[in-house]
Order: structure tokens, then C-alpha cells, then sequence
């Protein structure tokens, strides 16, 4: 098959599972009791009404069908943004200290009270898509005030970046991780680009200079900080001053970062720093092919050395790795870079897709599945729908010359 039989087929079937996906999260999340999304569908495609309802998740769901509806200009996918963008603005946002909640019960009342960066980062980043469908002052105000508060509490004015959490009411909190699996420190790559995929989405519709300056700042710290110039991976950990805690390797992480790098840049306009970023982009690829399984999926974790390896296969970076692998293809022009993206889509197919139309959490090594949610904390329509987008748009733009 040639090259454009091959985009135009990768095309076609992007724009056909995003209409899966989505059709899939309007079925089962919509809580039509309470308000909002159910908190949890489990593996069985169960939906658990008491369930609580994360600030992440209906971040998620509203930048998801923001954009769809941006891409495709399908009304229902309007309508479900309405709800995610109702329900942020009743229940989630704090409107007395700022920010969002991390969590609440069922009913949407306050379940966790905590100040999470990474959360209030989605939450920019979901108003600012949901600005871009059509031009809302209020909701383009809401979002910079959102933006004004985590540079003014959570911003690092001696070592630069931003602290992970706090109290409700802003105050040092003990327990800073995101999850039980994250190293409980003050700084983390994760919350670092999550922030930075924020910056760049609300710098499209609104170019502060100051904005900017923070834009810049976060991609100085990934290229002084957070990339390991050695291997081309990120370091996962930090304490305040930047020092690195453990060596974990994050395979989807490393590959989602590629690309959001680049995105930042060519947000900025600044030639010197996209042309720096587009090579920064290619050499974290690379390091990340270290992550591929011959079936074409990429393994979760492993330590720095090696020795260690989490030998699972998640839903969430293969997503990440068809676009990142396409960007470099891009950069390049080498057609290794092009199969490792569709081999990506092509393991996502074959081992994770239910056909209710969402994908499972992952599979282990033996290829059984990994029996956790569909919906849930951390099971969100966002790598999946954002993967099929990127892709529709990356090719359809190439098929215009």
C-alpha cells in the first residue's frame, strides 16, 4: 500500500472510533439522576451511580467533546460539552479561594476539598477548548481567572515550575502525590506538562506576554530539568530545588511529551525554539522506541537501568504513541516513524477495543485483560479522542498540498 492509501486508511478509521468513543461515553457516563457523569463504569461496562465524581474526569470530558465538536461540528457533542461545562461551573470550581475541588460524592457535594494543580491545569484546558467552539467572553474570563490564581498560589518564585498540591483555602498540605503509585514530592513531570498543554491551549485565545513568559519558563524546565540528557527520558520526581528522586521510566509519558513540546513552541512562534523543539521532539521518540513490544504496543514503566520492567500495556500511551510517532514521522520524513504510529492504532484495535466502543484499561504480559475501569479517576475519553483528532487533522492538513 502506498503512503497516501495508507494516510487516507488511517484517516478513515480515526474518524469512524471517534464516533465510537464518544457515542460510547454519551451512553453509559450521562447521569441523568444527580447531574453531570457517573463517577465510575467498570470493566463490564457497569455503571456505578454512587461513585465518586473527579475533577480530572469532567475536565476530561469537557475537552474532549469541546473539540469534537470543534472538528466536526456534530451538535451533540455541543450539547454534551454544555453538561461537562455546567456541571464544572456549579460544582467543581471553588468560588471562594479559586481552583477546583479534586473530588465529590454522587450527589456533588464536596468530597475532597484539596487544591491539585494537575486538576485545575485540566480545567484550563477544557474552558479554553470549550472558548474556542464559540467565542464566550465569560468562559474565556473564567479560564484566565483559573490561570491567574495557580501562577499567583502554586508558582515557584525561587527554582521556577509549580508546587503539586495544597489545601482547600491554599495552605501546605503533607499528601501531595496524585495517586497511590506516585512518589509523594513537591514537583512532578506529569503535573509540568499537564500545565504546559494548559499554557498552550489558553495562550490560542489569549496571547499574554506573561502567559507566554510562563510558557517558555515550563519548556526551560523540561530541557534543564525534567529531560534526562543521557538517556532522552523524563524524570518522573523532584524535590523544590529540582533534585531528581528515583529513575522510573514513564514510555507513554516520554511520547506524549514529544509532541505537547512542539505544540508549545509553534503556539509561541518563536522560530529559534520551535527548530530546537522539533529536534528535542525526535530524540525523545527515539528513546522511547525502547518501550516497544514486537506487537506493536508500548510497555507502561520500566526503571532507568532496565533491571526493572512493568510489563504492562496500558490504554492511554498507545494513544499518546500514535500521535508522537506521526509528529516524528512529520519532523522526518523516515517511514519507520509512520508503521511505529499505525502499529500503535493497530495494537489498540486488536487487544484493548470493547465492542461497546471504548477501550479496556490495558493487558497484562500474557495478554489477558487488565479487569479496572472503562470510566472512572483516571479513565477519561481524553488520550483516545485527542488521538483520533490529531490524526484526522495531521493528515487532513497533508492532503490539502
Amino acid at each position: 500500500m502506498t503512503i497516501p492509501d495508507q494516510l487516507q486508511q488511517y484517516r478513515q478509521e480515526m474518524q469512524e472510533e471517534l464516533k465510537q468513543l464518544l457515542a460510547y461515553w454519551q451512553h453509559y457516563t450521562i447521569d441523568e439522576v444527580h447531574g453531570g457523569f457517573a463517577g465510575q463504569v467498570d470493566a463490564n461496562n457497569i455503571i456505578h451511580p454512587f461513585a465518586p465524581k473527579g475533577a480530572v474526569l469532567n475536565a476530561r470530558i469537557l475537552w474532549s467533546f469541546a473539540a469534537a465538536y470543534r472538528l466536526t461540528k456534530e451538535e451533540s457533542y455541543l450539547n454534551t460539552a454544555d453538561r461537562a461545562l455546567d456541571y464544572l461551573l456549579t460544582h467543581f470550581i471553588d468560588m471562594q479561594h479559586g481552583g477546583v475541588y479534586w473530588s465529590l460524592d454522587y450527589k456533588g457535594q464536596i468530597l475532597d476539598s484539596k487544591k491539585q494543580v494537575y486538576a485545575i491545569a485540566f480545567a484550563i484546558y477544557a474552558l479554553s477548548e470549550y472558548y474556542r467552539c464559540y467565542q464566550n467572553d465569560s468562559i474565556k474570563e473564567k479560564a484566565i481567572e483559573m490561570y491567574n490564581v495557580l501562577v499567583r498560589r502554586t508558582y515557584d518564585k525561587e527554582h521556577g515550575g509549580f508546587k503539586e498540591a495544597f489545601t482547600q483555602d491554599w495552605q501546605p498540605i503533607a499528601e501531595q502525590r496524585l495517586s497511590e503509585k506516585d512518589d509523594n514530592t513537591p514537583k512532578s513531570m506529569n503535573t509540568h506538562l499537564h500545565v504546559l498543554e494548559a499554557f498552550t491551549n489558553l495562550y490560542r485565545i489569549w496571547p499574554n506576554e506573561n502567559l507566554g513568559w510562563h510558557i517558555e519558563e515550563l519548556m526551560d524546565d523540561f530541557e534543564n530539568h525534567i529531560i534526562n540528557q543521557q538517556t532522552h527520558t523524563l524524570h518522573l520526581f523532584f524535590e523544590m530545588d529540582w533534585t531528581v528522586k528515583g529513575d522510573t521510566i514513564s514510555f507513554g509519558h516520554d511520547i506524549e511529551a514529544a509532541w505537547l513540546l512542539l505544540e508549545a513552541a509553534e503556539v509561541l512562534g518563536d522560530e529559534s525554539i520551535i527548530e530546537r523543539t522539533k529536534q528535542t521532539a525526535v530524540t525523545i521518540a527515539t528513546a522511547a522506541v525502547k518501550g516497544l513490544d514486537d506487537d506493536g504496543g508500548l510497555w507502561y514503566e520500566s526503571s532507568g537501568d532496565g533491571s526493572h520492567w512493568v510489563l504492562e500495556k496500558h490504554s492511554w500511551p498507545q494513544a499518546e504513541a500514535m500521535v508522537g510517532f506521526f509528529n516524528a514521522w512529520q519532523l522526518t520524513g523516515d517511514e519507520k516513524w509512520l508503521r511505529h504510529s499505525v502499529d500503535s492504532w493497530h495494537f489498540a484495535k486488536q487487544y484493548l477495543k470493547d465492542p461497546a466502543g471504548e477501550w479496556y484499561w490495558g493487558i497484562y504480559k500474557d495478554g489477558s485483560l487488565m479487569q479496572k475501569d472503562k470510566a472512572g479517576f483516571w479513565k477519561c475519553p481524553y488520550h483516545t479522542t485527542r488521538a483520533c483528532m490529531e490524526i484526522i487533522k495531521r493528515i487532513g492538513k497533508l492532503q490539502k498540498f
